[in-house]
């Protein structure tokens, strides 16, 4: 038996130089950044210098009211995942149904998502002003009573905006649901249908769980989104207002870093947010564990 002749350093080290541009594009993309943002909030300019702080910057965004009001506004606005992922898988079943019309429905459904967020944020703010689009039909037909300062009150801005969010990325649920539903066995859904199941039971017994994974999937897309890619939609809308009430994560970084130029807190606010994300990721890998488990 001839024995394999053990490789040499040259052989060993060649996978790793090709990988070697790669490596270094994503070090310089990706790892670079978040050690300048660590460095960032460990220091504070002063004459020119910069001066090490210690923690200081993570203790004054903590003591800050603002940055809770801003992380809670993150929070409240998880309240849309599952209305949108409800809405999607209901919406994309129907379209799925093949109803009359429905390719123009889905075509309709998806416009909103690949239009611009300031487009869309200008086009609902001239409509949710007080004397705006939403209430003057209100009145016109009737229904003053209902009519709101939807964006100029601390009530209902932020929930307005979450409405305008919901609006937005319903298309983009939609979509995937169909592509994902349109790869099941239609065997499955006639065997449904001669076993006398109707709509809701098809979905609630083939559908979902055959796009198990795909809800999944989109929960934690849109759970990272609702943490850190709202900043659009507050400063096209509300700049914030009125007063701090509609402040999100993004927009206390913004601010801090620009308008107060406290760039150390700035990026305090953005190592909590970066920790966050991460964190929301790894329950989603972990989710996506426990679900490919339960499918084996």
């Amino acid at each position: 038996m001839i024995g394999v002749r053990p490789k040499t350093f040259a052989q060993r080290a060649t996978p790793y130089l090709y990988l070697a541009p790669a490596l270094a594009l994503i070090a310089l993309v990706f790892v670079y950044p978040v050690l300048d943002l660590f460095r960032r909030s460990t220091t504070i300019r002063r004459a020119g210098e910069l001066e090490p702080i210690g923690l200081r910057a993570f203790r004054l965004a903590l003591n800050d009211n603002v940055f809770w009001g801003a992380l809670g506004n993150n929070l409240r606005l998880f309240l849309a995942v599952p209305i949108l992922v409800v809405l999607s898988l209901i919406v994309a079943s129907l379209i799925f149904e093949r109803l009359r019309g429905w390719r123009l429905y889905r075509t309709l459904v998806f416009i909103p998502y690949v239009m611009a967020i300031p487009v869309v944020g200008i086009v609902f703010s001239y409509i949710l002003q007080l004397r705006g689009v939403l209430n003057t039909i209100l009145e016109g037909i009737g229904l003053g009573f209902l009519a709101l300062d939807w964006l100029g009150s601390a009530r209902t801005a932020m929930w307005s905006i979450m409405g305008v969010i919901i609006w937005k990325e319903l298309g983009f649920g939609i979509v995937l649901f169909l592509a994902r539903m349109s790869s099941i066995s239609e065997e499955l859904f006639d065997a449904a249908k001669l076993d006398g199941a109707n709509w809701f039971q098809r979905l609630r017994h083939v559908t979902i769980p055959q796009t198990a994974t795909v809800i999944e999937f989109y929960t934690a897309i849109n759970l990272i989104t609702m943490l850190s890619w709202v900043f659009s939609y507050v400063l096209v809308m509300t700049k914030g207002g009125p007063g701090t009430s509609t402040w999100v994560m993004e927009y206390f970084i913004y601010q801090k870093a620009f308008q107060y130029s406290q760039m150390h807190i700035a990026a305090a606010g953005a190592v909590f947010l970066l920790i966050l994300a991460s964190g929301l990721m790894l329950l989603q890998a972990r989710a996506r564990k426990q679900v490919e488990a339960l499918g084996e």
